[in-house]
């Protein structure tokens, strides 16, 4: 079968999309902060009902790192081993953008999913011709969960700053960790908007299918066209110079 180059384009960029937006959405790096602790600070962590202590005995500034998935959060004493991650809670889990962004994420998943599965069910390379409506809905999918991932990521980068804040006039109000954070975008946003830009790249090029190729006509009837899979004319068949090829996958 001939595959083409739309075809090939979207399978192989749908699913590099969808890994990516995944490892974005999995991982806790949407946005960091950081705090120097001056001499003396103490540091605590530990689970629940459980702790541990950590203190500067030099005059050595300690910084903390502070980071923030849509599910989980972590802090980190930077140069250290010491780290600690636990799921959101607290303004940040109720803040309705971020419940927005989840939302959005795991329906760009689920769709860009079954886009690539109906995308491949069309394209059917072990046969000779491809299902092209199907594999361009699947593209139709992919293109609409790239939005939707796009659309997660814009609403978080936006409110980067003022997610979890009960009152932002007044900062990031949590007693547990040091005010006066610096926040500033994480490497999980540019795997999201990277993956979302695949997803849509993909998407549109197996939006495409749904253009059909023009094959040559039947000399015996030309109103007849004969696709490459089509073997019952001779005068196409045995001509030298035609236009009919088979390639396999």
């Amino acid at each position: 079968m001939h595959t083409s180059a739309s075809m090939v384009t979207g399978i192989v960029f749908a699913p590099l999309g969808l890994v990516l937006v995944f490892t974005a959405a999995i991982t806790p790096q949407w946005r960091e902060r950081q705090a120097r602790l001056g001499p003396g600070s103490f540091l605590r962590s530990g689970g629940k009902g459980q702790g541990t202590g950590v203190r500067s005995a030099s005059m050595e500034v300690l910084i903390l790192l502070r980071s923030d998935g849509l599910w989980e959060s972590c802090l980190q004493v930077e140069n250290s081993e010491l780290k600690q991650c636990w799921p959101v809670a607290g303004p940040y889990r109720r803040d309705p953008r971020v419940r927005l962004a989840q939302g959005l994420i795991l329906t760009s998943l689920f769709l860009c999913g079954t886009g690539i599965v109906l995308a491949c069910i069309g394209v059917r390379c072990w046969t000779d011709i491809p299902l092209r409506g199907i594999a361009a809905t699947g593209g139709l999918l992919v293109v609409i969960a790239g939005l939707l991932s796009l659309t997660a990521l814009g609403v978080y980068t936006h409110n980067l700053a003022r997610l979890g804040m009960e009152d932002p006039s007044k900062g990031i109000h949590n007693p547990r960790f040091p005010p006066h954070l610096s926040l500033r975008p994480a490497g999980s946003l540019y795997f999201g908007w990277l993956g979302s830009c695949l997803q849509m790249l993909g998407g549109s090029a197996l939006l495409l299918s749904f253009k059909r190729p023009r094959y040559p006509t039947c000399p015996s009837c030309p109103k007849l066209p004969v696709c490459p899979a089509c073997r019952s004319c001779p005068q196409i068949t045995n001509k030298p110079d035609t236009d009919v090829y088979e390639v396999s996958c």
